[in-house]
């Protein structure tokens, strides 16, 4: 696949868009009426699109904006799981999981890249 854009060589963008192929995958089974299904796929889909534009914007605050709104829709994902998970669908939510971990955390390294003023807590405070 040709590299066009520099979102394209963004490791974190590659993992989005496997996980849509995770949820396509996944979610096969699950009628297209179920609202966590519907806000699962619209929820990834603006997890790809606001790394795409974050991205491709000139200045630190802008990027840290979209990758922030890129965060909270990858949770927002983890949640849909969730729900699917407890309404009783076969969904593998621990290989969907992983996929997120691994998008939110590259994420979290976007966010501390583009911003020198934000403060972080260390993480183990809360594990």
């Amino acid at each position: 696949m040709y590299e066009y854009f520099g979102h394209e060589k963004l490791r974190v963008y590659s993992e989005a868009l496997k996980f849509i192929e995770w949820i396509e995958e996944n979610t096969k089974t699950i009628p297209k009426t179920i609202a966590a299904k519907k806000h699962l796929d619209e929820a990834s889909t603006s997890v790809v699109l606001n790394i795409a534009e974050g991205n491709g914007r000139y200045t630190n605050k802008d990027k840290c904006r979209f990758f922030d709104i890129s965060k909270g829709s990858a949770l927002e994902c983890a949640g849909c799981i969730d729900i699917l998970k407890r309404k009783g669908y076969d969904i593998d939510d621990i290989s969907g999981k992983i996929i997120l971990k691994n998008i939110f955390s590259m994420l979290i390294g976007l966010i501390k890249a583009t911003s020198e003023n934000r403060v972080f807590e260390d993480l183990a405070k809360y594990q």
